[in-house]
Formats: C-alpha cells, sequence, structure tokens
C-alpha cells in the first residue's frame, strides 16, 4: 500500500510528522491510500484513537482528505500553506482593506539609499568568503537592540522575519515537537509551524499580549517553544506591555528550557516601547524586519538571541543562500543613517486611523481591537457572512480564517491607506454587516 515507506511514531504529532515529511519527500505521493487506523495501530502498536488523531491533524492540514469507507488518501494538492487560499477576491471598484500592506506614501524613497550602496559596492565588492554582515548594520542594530533592552548577542542578518523565525525553530526542534502560537496571530507562523512538521498550541492573546494562563499551561503540557509578537500583532494589533512582560517572564523562570521567539516587525512603524521577553530561558532569539517601516521588497531582518542559537542559524544559512545580499544590507544602513523615515509620523498615522476606525465602529455599537500598527481586528458572529456582505457592500475585508486556530471568529480591517473620509462610511459598512445584536427571548 505505501510502497517502501513505513510510517513511524508513538504519539499522533509523530504519525502525522512522518506522513507529511514522506509527502513532501515524494515517498508517499499524491492520491496514495494511507493504512485503515486499526491496522496501522496494531503495526505502530498504540491505541486505534491515537492514529485518528494523527489522521485528524493530516487532515487539518490538508494533506490527506478521507472519503468513508473508501480510506484515507494523500491529496493530490498537499497543502503546505493551506491558509493561503483563504483570502477574498477583490473585484474591480471594490475598496480594498484587507492586504495588510503599508501605506506607499508612508515608505522612505529609496534611490538615493541603493544609489550609494551600489558605489559603496563598486568600491569593496563583495566576494565568498567575506563576513556574511555588513559590520556598520551590526553595529547600529546593536545600539537600536541595546537601547530598547534587548540582551547582549550575536547579530545575524536574514531575508525577513519569516525566514529568521523557520531558522530558530530548525536549529533547536525536531518533528513532533510542540511550538505555543498566538492565537489568532500571523497566518504565516500557523502555516510554518506544521509544514516543518512541528505540533501547534494556541495561546490566547488580548490587548496586552499572549495571556499568562495559557502560556503556563501549554509550558507545562511540554511544549518546547513560544512564539510571540512583540507589538502590531497581525492581526488583533495587541502590543507586549510591561505588565505582561514581567508576568510572562515569571513563566520562563519556572521553564528555562523552552525557545522563546519574539517577532518585532513592528519597528519602526509603533510608538510603544519594545517589552522584551528575552534572557530570561536558556535559548532565545529576537527578530526585527525592514518590511513594514521600509517596504516589504527589502527582504532584510536582523535576529539576535543567544550564542548557541545564532551560531546554528548562521550555520544552517551558510550551507544554503551563504548570505543576505551585502548590497541590500548597505542600502538600509543607508536608509536608517540618512533619516528618511519618520519613525514617530508613520505611528502616527498609522495611530489616528486605526482610532478613527474604532471610535466610530464603537459609536456604532460594534465593538474591535487595534492597540498598536495597522490593522483592526473586528470580532463578528458569522465571518463568510460578514465578509460576503462587505464585499457586496463595496469593501473587501480579511477573512478571520487566516490568523485563527481555536480563536472566535472576526475579520482583519489594514488601516493603513484608509483616508479620514472613508472612515464613516466602511464603519456603516461594517455595523450593518455584523447586525444587531441577537434580541433575547423571555419566552
Amino acid at each position: 500500500m505505501l510502497g517502501g515507506y513505513r510510517i513511524e511514531g508513538r504519539g499522533a504529532a509523530e504519525i502525522s510528522a512522518s506522513v507529511e515529511r514522506a509527502v513532501s519527500s515524494g515517498d508517499l505521493e499524491p492520491g496514495q491510500l494511507l493504512p485503515p487506523m486499526r491496522e496501522l495501530a496494531t503495526e505502530l502498536g498504540v491505541n486505534p484513537n491515537t492514529v485518528a488523531a494523527a489522521y485528524r491533524i493530516l487532515r487539518e492540514r490538508g494533506v490527506i482528505e478521507t472519503a468513508g469507507r473508501r480510506g484515507s488518501r494523500v491529496r493530490h494538492a498537499p497543502a503546505t500553506t493551506g491558509r493561503d487560499h483563504i483570502r477574498v477576491d477583490v473585484p474591480e471598484g471594490v475598496r480594498d482593506v484587507s492586504n495588510g500592506n503599508p501605506d506607499p506614501a508612508l515608505l522612505p524613497p529609496l534611490t538615493s539609499a541603493f544609489s550609494a550602496a551600489a558605489r559603496h559596492s563598486d568600491r569593496e565588492p563583495v566576494l565568498y568568503g567575506d563576513v556574511a554582515v555588513e559590520p556598520e548594520l551590526a553595529r547600529l542594530a546593536r545600539a537600536g537592540l541595546d537601547a530598547d533592552g534587548v540582551p547582549d548577542g550575536p547579530i545575524a542578518v536574514l531575508s525577513g522575519a519569516l525566514d529568521g523565525i523557520e531558522r530558530v525553530l530548525a536549529a533547536h526542534l525536531k518533528p513532533g515537537d510542540t511550538v505555543a502560537v498566538e492565537d489568532p496571530g500571523w497566518g504565516s507562523v500557523l502555516d510554518l509551524v506544521p509544514a516543518l512538521g512541528l505540533r501547534t498550541a494556541p495561546v490566547g492573546v488580548d490587548d496586552e499580549g499572549p495571556l499568562v494562563g495559557d502560556v503556563q499551561r501549554v509550558l507545562e503540557s511540554g511544549a518546547r517553544a513560544l512564539i510571540v509578537t512583540d507589538r502590531a500583532q497581525n492581526p488583533t494589533g495587541a502590543a507586549v506591555s510591561a505588565t505582561r512582560a514581567r508576568a510572562l517572564r515569571s513563566v520562563f523562570r519556572d521553564h528555562p528550557e523552552v525557545l522563546v521567539i519574539e517577532d518585532d516587525h513592528g519597528h519602526g512603524i509603533v510608538d510603544l516601547p519594545l517589552q522584551p521577553l528575552a534572557g530570561v530561558t536558556r535559548h532565545w532569539a529576537l527578530v526585527r524586519s525592514v518590511a513594514k517601516a521600509y517596504g516589504p521588497d527589502l527582504r532584510l531582518a536582523v535576529l539576535t538571541g543567544d550564542a548557541v542559537t545564532v551560531d546554528r542559524v548562521r550555520g544552517r544559512q551558510r550551507l544554503g543562500p551563504g548570505w543576505v545580499s551585502r548590497l541590500l544590507q548597505r542600502a538600509v544602513v543607508r536608509l536608517w543613517t540618512d533619516g528618511v523615515l519618520d519613525t514617530r509620523a508613520v505611528a502616527a498615522a498609522y495611530g489616528r486611523r486605526r482610532d478613527l476606525l474604532i471610535g466610530a465602529l464603537a459609536e456604532r455599537g460594534v465593538t474591535a481591537r487595534g492597540r498598536s500598527g495597522m490593522n483592526v481586528w473586528v470580532p463578528v458572529p458569522d465571518e463568510t457572512g460578514v465578509v460576503a456582505r462587505l464585499l457586496h457592500a463595496g469593501w473587501a475585508v480579511a477573512p478571520g480564517a487566516r490568523f485563527r486556530m481555536g480563536a472566535a471568529p472576526g475579520i482583519r480591517i489594514t488601516v493603513a491607506t484608509l483616508a479620514e473620509e472613508e472612515t464613516e462610511p466602511l464603519a456603516n459598512a461594517v455595523a450593518a454587516a455584523v447586525g444587531p445584536a441577537p434580541a433575547r427571548s423571555y419566552v
């Protein structure tokens, strides 16, 4: 049935990870029939419920499909980024507030920085064997991290925040390990973790960051890592407060072996101070990208962490792309040193747009969240219906299913380019789409 491939594992996460690795490598082909649950349970010496749980994980990941008595088969198009398709196709004439992009008008010009970087590279071309990190970039990055209270650590440069998160997870974890993730949270992370053969454990989020009780629960249950968005959390706009940071660090002291990964992609567009969680546990990393402040096409992020973690990340990077273009690094140095970005003005612009929309929704009886960043999260009773009604009314919003696991339904609205005169019409449309609260029955 499976040719030469043998499914392995004792727990549901290990069994599902074994199947997913085989699908990724081609050892299990699309359409291939998997063993019946009881048969596989007998072969592995586990309870049939364990195999049933593993198959359920694989179905949720989009790796297999089940057709009743005909059994479970590898999907003909196995999903590796299953949430990518949960988006709205925006027809012509519909206002798009779904995409999560920064406002192009708030991005700095790049011509001068890249021209200066090119001239530098003409004088001092980078060759094989040269250092991977531009020395001035490392110095400036470290100074910024020091100012934000991030513990001292070496610097690596990666191709964006997600690249950094993936490399840190791969540096420490093995398939079947559990990673605590924010719920709702960044859809790319929610896809990345299972794609690495890891198991996700959802952690609730409020305006001040991950819920302490949820974090404590999943760590006590054996989670090996936790991924936290420090500021401008996607999709809720949460930002870790000083009080929440102290409480989380207290939890980490009881779990010194947990890997803590912080995503500070909001650096440069948020006026709330960073409240770092790093340095309590043995292994940690903080990744800070330039995409939101300087443009998504600048695929560069700075990563720091404990010496072992950064060394492993650098070592694996050397075996792949080698380094992030020093030309790009030099351009980012010029962007930082030339002061072409007024970070306070950018943060204020996004804050003003968020506050206007949240206030307008509140006036209409609609609760919304958005403490930082460029997104507003609106809890709704019926995602599909609300998204469809808004689309009919001329507004495209992001369905919450892209960002959540067990969290309640919601929609994400990107306010990055929302003009002040658009706020009231959008709030009216959202209020009409959400509808009045259900009437209470007194019968």
